[in-house]
This record gives C-alpha cells, structure tokens and sequence, in this order.
C-alpha cells in the first residue's frame, strides 16, 4: 500500500528560523518579547553583551596591529593583511548596532510580515511561496557556507596545521600562532594557558562576528523574498481580474483591497530602509575596500595564504551580490504590479474604477528598493559598480607599494 504525503502548510516562523536560531547562538533573540521565560532572556542578553565586549575588544587590537604596521614600510604588508578584517569587523558591530537600535520597528515589521503571509496551503500554492522559498533557501545556505567557512578557517587553521606538525609530522615545537593579526598588551603565546585562552577569545569574537555579519544579510533576504512575493501575488490577482461592467461595486472593492495590500508591502519597505540604509551604505563602502586588500593579498602571497584569503575574497563579493540581486528583484516585483493593473480588461468598466486604477499604475512608477544614503537604488548595476571601484583601489594600492 502506498501512503500519499500529505504537504503542510509553511508558517511564518519556518521562513524566519535560520536567522532567527543563528541569533540565539550569540545571545541575540529576536522574539524576546515573546519569551515567558525572563531568566533565560536575561541570560541571552549577558552573553550578548559580554560577547560584544570581548569581540570589541579584539576590534581594538587589530586597530592598534593596522596602526603600527604602517608606521615602517617594511610592515605595510601587515596593516594590508589586517585591513580587510577590520573592515569586515566594523561591519558586524555596525549591523548589530543597526538591529539594537531598531529592534521595536523590526518587531513591528515582522508581526505585519505575519499578518499577511498566507496561512493555508491553497494560498500558498496562489502565493508561489514554494518556489519563492526554494529560491531563498539555497541562497541562505550557499552565503551561510562562506561565512562560517570563512571565519572557522581562520579561527582554527593555525592550530590543526600546529597540531599536525607536533602531532604527525614529529616537529619539535607546537607553534603558538593565531588566525588573525591583533595586538595583545601581554605576551599571548607566553605558555599554554594564556595561548589557548586568548586562542578561543578570538574564535568566539570571530563567530560571534560572522553571525552578527551574516544574520543581518539573511533577514534582509529573508524580508525581500516575502515582500516579492506579496507583489507578485499583488500582479497575478490584478492581472487575472475579469472585471465585469455589470459589477462596478465589486470591482471598486476588489481593486480597493488591491490597493491597500500594495500600500501595506510600500509601508514595511520603507522600514527596512529606516533600519537598513546607513548599514548598507557602510557594507558597500567597506566591501571595496575589503575586495581591494584582499585581492592585494591574493596577488602577491603563497599557495596556504591565498587558499584561506580566497575564501574571504569569495564571502565578500557574493555578498554584495546577494544584496544587490535581491535589491534587483524587490524593483522588479513591484514594477510589475503596474504592467498587471494596466493589462487588464479597465476599458470596460466605469470611470471611477479607471481613475482608481490610474492612481495605482502611477505609484507603482516609483518602484519598491533598498538604497543606502547618498547611493542610487541598490540594483546589480550597484554590483558592477563596487567591483569597479573595488578594482580602481586594487591598482592604485599595487602601483603605490611596488612604487616604493
């Protein structure tokens, strides 16, 4: 006998849960609110913070490393090498920043997000939200990859490559080195102890960096996905309206509807924009500079250093392509919604129904986007300009060091 699977419906909470539960593990929860445990809330919030204070603290140290390396020529290669992470470092705390300061309008947005996410799976099915979250989940998965790849090799390949060669390879000593350029003002490699504790310091700064810096991204794709999603809807339902003369009271109230759900998807655009513009123009001005440095690294370094750089170089660019592509198809999506209202049959109905109709069309001329202050709307034209200027950095860095 074969047993037919039977679907269930995909809850808001299913969509929310990768960023959601990669929060927790650094003590950030976005749904505190909803806790009824206020211990463990209380707890979360210490290790959040105590967290932060130990990664802006290592934050410090590699200011001072970049200081004093550019002090001497023959040490710009270290403030070089040290650069790209201190940008990727104030990034997260940037973005960490970005969500304490924000977090009621992020609750508000989340619990409208809910209340018009389509509950059963015939809605669903209306919605396309299979395909949207198909889409959204490897997306999620392939940058989660980077980021956390990016971040464990360099927290622990100092130590299983001292480990092997002590352990394996019958080398007398065990190199007491770190992943990341930092100054201590003590001797951190002085005995076992003192190594192995400042060691797992920066491993846990650098995770609790990598989450703070990835989470952010993915609930902005995470957000992005739905809201296509709403306006697709919103383009599907308007363009395959009949539209009935004999039924202008039913089609006032149907494109009335149209037009609030549309306002609605408008309105947490706008708050995603209140929360994300100035972190996202910090992430591109930042990201150029990472790709320059890294680059940099790449192009002039052994094997081992460019394999592990490689990854951060690869982290960097997909993403700023994540965000831009999503930046991409929210403008798409809502530009839609214009083509869908005027490809239906409007001719036949009345004139007030016309007019409501014309309203829509026009707004829906000024697309939905992300854009940072001072930037144009994010788009992949914004990719191929970070590249661009990433490049122009690159060439300017290479001619003025081997100048010298």
């Amino acid at each position: 006998m074969v047993k037919t699977l039977v679907q269930q419906p995909r809850s808001f909470w299913h969509l929310m849960r990768i960023p959601v539960r990669f929060y927790r593990t650094i003590g950030e929860d976005i749904y505190a609110h909803r806790s009824t445990n206020a211990l463990h809330s209380l707890l979360l919030k210490m290790y959040l913070y105590a967290g932060f204070i130990n990664f802006n603290w290592l934050v410090v140290g590699e200011l001072v490393m970049f200081y004093t390396s550019l002090q001497d020529f023959d040490t710009v290669r270290v403030a070089i090498a040290v650069a790209p992470c201190i940008g990727f470092s104030l990034v997260a705390d940037c973005k960490q920043l970005t969500m304490a300061c924000n977090r009621q309008r992020l609750i508000k947005l989340l619990d409208e997000l809910e209340a018009i996410h389509p509950k059963t799976l015939q809605q669903q099915q209306l919605y396309k939200l299979p395909s949207f979250e198909r889409t959204m989940q490897r997306v999620i998965n392939i940058f989660t990859f980077l980021c956390l790849a990016y971040t464990s090799t360099f927290s622990f390949y100092p130590a299983i490559k001292a480990t092997v060669k002590y352990q394996l390879l019958g080398y007398d000593t065990f190199d007491r080195n770190f992943g990341f350029l930092i100054w201590f003002p003590y001797n951190a490699t002085n005995n076992n102890w003192i190594y192995w504790l400042t060691y797992w310091e920066i491993a846990h700064g650098a995770y609790l960096a990598g989450i703070a810096f990835l989470c952010a991204d993915l609930l902005l794709v995470v957000i992005i996905t739905q809201l296509c999603m709403h306006f697709n809807y919103i383009a599907t339902r308007l363009e395959s309206y009949p539209c009935h003369p004999a039924e202008d009271a039913q089609n006032q109230n149907f494109l009335r509807s149209m037009i609030e759900y549309h306002n609605k998807c408008l309105s947490i655009c706008e708050n995603i924009n209140v929360m994300y513009s100035f972190s996202l123009l910090l992430n591109f001005l930042m990201a150029s500079m990472q790709i320059c440095f890294i680059a940099f690294q790449v192009s002039d370094s052994t094997i081992e250093v460019i394999l592990i750089y490689c990854i951060f170089l690869m982290t960097s660019m997909v993403q700023v392509f994540l965000v831009c592509y999503y930046g991409d198809a929210l403008i798409a999506a809502s530009l839609r919604v214009g083509d869908a209202a005027y490809n239906q049959n409007w001719f036949q109905c009345s004139k007030v129904y016309c007019r409501m109709l014309r309203l829509l069309i026009m707004r829906s001329q000024r697309p939905a986007t992300i854009r940072p202050p001072t930037f144009p709307p994010i788009s992949l034209v914004t990719f191929m300009k970070v590249i661009s200027m990433s490049y122009q950095f690159f060439a300017l860095l290479r001619t003025t060091y081997y100048r010298e």
